[in-house]
């Protein structure tokens, strides 16, 4: 089994995969094969390596995964794979991994075979989470390709008809946005982020609704058109913690996957381990 480690600024997703990456192909939407669980924890900096290591112990053991060390289980994590946009956590989860699992660890970043050229000015700069995304829409979806990551921040990522990851866009995520809103305009309460019942908002809450679905739907419409000015016609991939409110509310996204992420860190893991499957690209 693997264990693949995704940490955002926000949240931080946790998958187990039995196996290999898998043969996707009439595979259900939304659904990845292999992947057993999934969980979505919040992101804390302030996290020892001991308190990471009880916490994700208590997750596969509540979901009868065995424990690294457990012989005669042939089913127990064997490999661990990582990608972190938070830069103080990342040597914490590779100490705890190293520490209590006693696991080889695969960590996303510079040097990492990824199978896909990166055409940005300094690669360097790209975020793991942004690389990670890129790698699994094109093993899903194939090339030229958008993906839309709504997250805490929300990132634009376009794929060439070769397969090389190009560049994007990033805007303040609907979070961020909603935080800022309700930080600087005294008279606006907070309100839930619920799907509105009209575009003309009847409540002072309705009207913050509309404006942060309809308004951020409309924004992944547009800047997708005009990346697919620049890319030509591309299929459009959305993921992240908030896609699954946004996306119903767009155009031109084609495909929803929940787990791209986890997805795309299988076949890392498997690309820089000697597990390469033959369907991966």
């Amino acid at each position: 089994m693997l264990l693949a480690i995704d940490v955002g600024n926000t949240q931080t997703v946790v998958g187990v995969f039995n196996g290999g990456p898998s043969d996707t192909a009439g595979r259900a939407a939304g659904e990845l094969p292999g992947l057993l669980h999934h969980w979505r924890l919040s992101t804390r900096t302030d996290r020892t390596v001991d308190e990471h290591a009880l916490l994700l112990r208590e997750l596969l053991v509540s979901a009868n995964v065995a424990l690294p060390g457990q012989r005669d289980v042939p089913s127990a994590i064997e490999g661990v794979v990582l990608s972190s946009s938070v830069p103080p956590v990342t040597p914490v989860l590779r100490e705890m991994v190293e520490r209590w699992f006693g696991l080889p660890i695969v960590v996303v970043g510079p040097g990492i075979k990824t199978g896909m050229p990166v055409r940005y000015e300094n690669p360097r700069e790209v975020g793991a989470d942004r690389i990670v995304n890129a790698v699994g829409a094109l093993d899903l979806h194939g090339a030229p390709s958008i993906v839309v990551d709504l997250g805490t921040a929300t990132t634009f990522d376009a794929i060439s008809s070769a397969g090389e990851y190009l560049g994007g866009a990033i805007v303040p995520g609907v979070e961020i946005s909603m935080d800022a809103l309700f930080a600087h305009a005294s008279a606006l309460r907070r309100v839930e982020l619920s799907e509105p019942r009209h575009a003309i908002g009847r409540t002072t809450a309705e009207s913050v609704q509309a404006g942060a679905i309809f308004g951020y739907a409309a924004l992944v419409d547009g800047l997708c058109r005009r990346i697919a000015d620049e890319l030509g016609a591309a299929t459009v991939i959305s993921t992240g913690g908030l896609a699954g409110l946004i996306t119903p509310y767009t155009t031109v996204v084609d495909h929803h996957e929940p787990w791209l992420t986890l997805h795309g860190l299988r076949l890392l893991y498997a690309r820089n381990s000697g597990e390469e499957a033959p369907e991966a690209r």
